[in-house]
C-alpha cells in the first residue's frame, strides 16, 4: 500500500529548509451580530465581540511549511504601522524566520479586514498598495535573497500582485537561484505569467489559467503549450474542488480532490504548493507529490476557515486512505 511510501516522505520533511518570497497579507476577523439597522444609512450595525487576526498570502504557505514541520524563512513587505508589528508577532509565534522589508511612509501593511455578523461575512475591506517595489526596496530584496538563499533547500514565490514579486525581482531571483542549483515553485498571477521561465514548478489556478487561455482548446493541449512556452519542469493547474491537472514532461495526469468532505477551500492553493514543494524536495515523483498535497488539501477543506496542514492532520488523512 502507499502509506509507507508516503510515511518515508513525510518523516523527512523537517530536515528540509525553505525560503518563502513573496506578498504578505493580514487577514483580520471582526466577529460580532447585528439586531439593528444604523440611522446614519440603511446597513447593519455590527456590534464586535471578538477580532483575530492570522497570517495572509505568502505568509500562509510559510505556515504551512512551518505546520509541516520544516524549517522557514520568510521575505516580504509590512509597512512600519501597527499591523505590521501584529503580523511580526504572529510570524514569531508560529516558528518562522522572518526578515522584513519595511518602509515607513506611503506604503502601509496589505490588510485584508472581513467583518462577520451571525457567522456570515458581511463586508471585506482591504487596505493595501499595490504598485512594484521601489528600486530601493528591490534592491534591499535581492540582497536579503543573495545573503540567505546558500543554506535552504528550495524556494517558493507567492505572487499576489501586490509589488513585491515584479519584472525586475522575479527575473533577478531566478537566476540568482539558478545559480546555485535551488529548485524554484510559483504560485503566479496572470500580471507576471510570463516572467517564471525555467522554474521547477508553475501552479497556477483553472481561472489564472484560463484568463491567458481561452477555452478554445482542450486543458490539456492549452496546459503542454504553456509549459512548453515557460519551460517549466513541472505544470500544475488546480481546479478547486474538482482536483489537479498535472503535466510532466510528455505526461498528463487528471487527479480528482481527496476529501472526505468540504466546508472551506480556502488557502487549500497555500496547502497545495507547501505539500508539493517538500514532497519533491524529499525525493517524491510528481505524481506521488499531487496526490500527497491532495490529501493534505483534502484535509483541510474539511475545517472551517483558513487552517494550516499539520503532519497530524497528513498522516490521518494517509491512514483513512489506505485503510479504505
Amino acid at each position: 500500500m502507499f502509506k509507507e511510501r508516503f510515511n518515508e516522505l513525510t518523516s523527512k520533511f523537517n530536515n528540509k529548509k525553505i525560503l518563502v518570497i513573496g506578498d504578505l497579507m493580514l487577514d483580520t476577523y471582526l466577529m460580532g451580530h447585528s439586531n439593528r439597522i444604523s440611522p446614519e444609512a440603511p446597513v447593519p450595525i455590527i456590534d464586535v465581540n471578538k477580532v483575530e487576526h492570522n497570517l495572509g498570502g505568502a505568509a500562509n504557505v510559510a505556515l504551512n511549511l512551518s505546520s509541516l514541520g520544516s524549517e522557514v524563512l520568510l521575505i516580504g513587505f509590512i509597512g512600519n504601522d501597527s499591523e505590521g508589528q501584529i503580523f511580526k508577532n504572529l510570524v514569531d509565534e508560529c516558528n518562522i524566520g522572518f526578515t522584513p522589508l519595511v518602509q515607513s511612509g506611503n506604503r502601509p501593511t496589505t490588510v485584508k479586514s472581513r467583518i462577520i455578523s451571525h457567522g456570515q461575512q458581511v463586508i471585506r475591506t482591504d487596505r493595501e498598495v499595490t504598485s512594484d517595489l521601489s528600486n530601493e526596496l528591490n534592491k534591499e530584496l535581492l540582497s536579503l535573497v543573495s545573503s540567505l538563499i546558500n543554506d535552504v533547500d528550495g524556494v517558493i514565490l507567492e505572487d499576489y500582485n501586490k509589488g513585491v514579486l515584479n519584472p525586475f525581482s522575479i527575473k533577478k531571483i531566478i537566476n540568482i537561484a539558478k545559480d546555485l542549483k535551488k529548485p524554484i515553485y510559483v504560485d503566479p498571477k496572470v500580471k507576471n505569467f510570463n516572467l517564471y521561465k525555467g522554474v521547477r514548478l508553475f501552479k497556477p489556478n483553472l481561472s489564472e489559467f484560463r484568463s491567458v487561455y481561452k477555452e478554445n482548446a482542450t486543458l490539456e493541449k492549452d496546459g503542454f503549450d504553456l509549459k512548453r512556452k515557460i519551460n517549466a519542469d513541472i505544470l500544475m493547474v488546480t481546479r478547486s474542488a474538482e482536483g489537479v491537472s498535472l503535466f510532466v514532461d510528455t505526461d498528463y495526469y487528471d487527479i480528482p480532490t481527496i476529501a472526505r468532505k468540504v466546508h472551506d477551500v480556502s488557502g487549500a492553493g497555500d496547502t497545495v504548493i507547501a505539500t508539493f514543494t517538500l514532497s519533491d524536495l524529499c525525493g517524491a515523483t510528481p505524481k506521488e507529490s499531487v496526490l500527497l498535497s491532495n490529501f493534505a488539501a483534502g484535509r483541510v477543506c474539511e475545517e472551517v476557515g483558513v487552517v494550516p496542514i499539520s503532519l497530524t492532520m497528513l498522516n490521518e488523512m494517509i491512514e483513512h486512505h489506505n485503510n479504505l
